[in-house]
């Protein structure tokens, strides 16, 4: 009898330690449950931030909102690497630069949505979201004749339900791993020496196609990254399509067949 009920009372012991492990892994501290951190996996939507490779492959985007004067300058030293890229436009920079956005596409670059008026997004309700996605990428295609299958966005502020939205529009979300913080007001160098203290197979790197000194330190960056033996690609070249998972730090890894 006494057996039995050191048995029973480790029974109890054992039922209420693991109802307590249970409960821990439902709490969330900073928006991040702790059995994302346990489990190392993700119980809410991530955009991709970098991507799992073996290849020394890495990709240049640019986001552009305001301004544009520097735009063609950025596209010619992108032809002096032979590197392509992708550029993020708001809508309201579309309506103002068609011309340019005609270029960009001619010239091979890759073309995704920044939104339609570069709102903080999170703060919308998911009409409006839809909203902002679907105006944008419709002016896009309308002048480029080409989908849109990107999106990043604007402050690189997204929840749940944005990803969705996105998701349901046939975009895929985008954010970045390496920043240069060029609109800052960095110098050529300091944006170099961010990116390669940073960069590594299948990172995604942020730049600005209108920041002080754009020109200088693209041209710098792309020639370390390219004596340092990496290929630059465009977004959509760098990430999987198709049979892909993403990880709770944002990294996108092929599945494979």
């Amino acid at each position: 009898m006494r057996s039995f009920v050191v048995i029973k009372s480790r029974s109890i012991k054992i039922f209420v330690a693991m109802l307590a492990v249970v409960i821990l892994l439902t709490i969330s501290f900073g928006g991040v449950q702790l059995a994302e951190v346990f489990f190392g996996y993700s119980t809410r939507k991530v955009p991709i931030y970098s991507v799992e490779t073996d290849k020394k492959q890495v990709a240049i985007s640019f986001d552009a909102a305001w301004g544009a004067d520097k735009t063609k300058d950025i596209v010619a030293v992108l032809k002096e690497y032979d590197v392509n890229a992708t550029f993020f436009l708001v809508g309201f920079w579309v309506d103002e630069n068609e011309d340019l956005v005609k270029m960009l596409a001619d010239d091979g670059i890759e073309i995704g949505t920044h939104s339609e008026n570069h709102p903080d997004m999170v703060k919308l309700d998911g009409e409006t979201m839809k909203s902002e996605l679907v105006s944008s990428t419709e002016k896009i295609e309308k002048l480029t004749g080409k989908k849109v299958e990107l999106f990043r966005a604007p402050f690189g502020s997204y929840n749940d339900e944005l990803i969705s939205k996105a998701d349901e529009l046939g975009l895929k979300t985008i954010q970045w791993d390496v920043d240069t913080l060029d609109w800052k007001g960095l110098t050529a160098s300091q944006m170099c020496a961010r990116v390669m203290d940073n960069v590594k197979n299948g990172s995604i790197i942020l730049m600005h196609n209108n920041s002080d000194n754009i020109i200088d330190g693209l041209k710098l960056i792309l020639e370390r990254l390219t004596l340092q033996g990496y290929e630059i690609t465009s977004v959509g070249e760098l990430i999987y399509q198709d049979n892909f998972e993403i990880d709770r730090n944002g990294v996108q890894h092929n599945l494979g067949q």
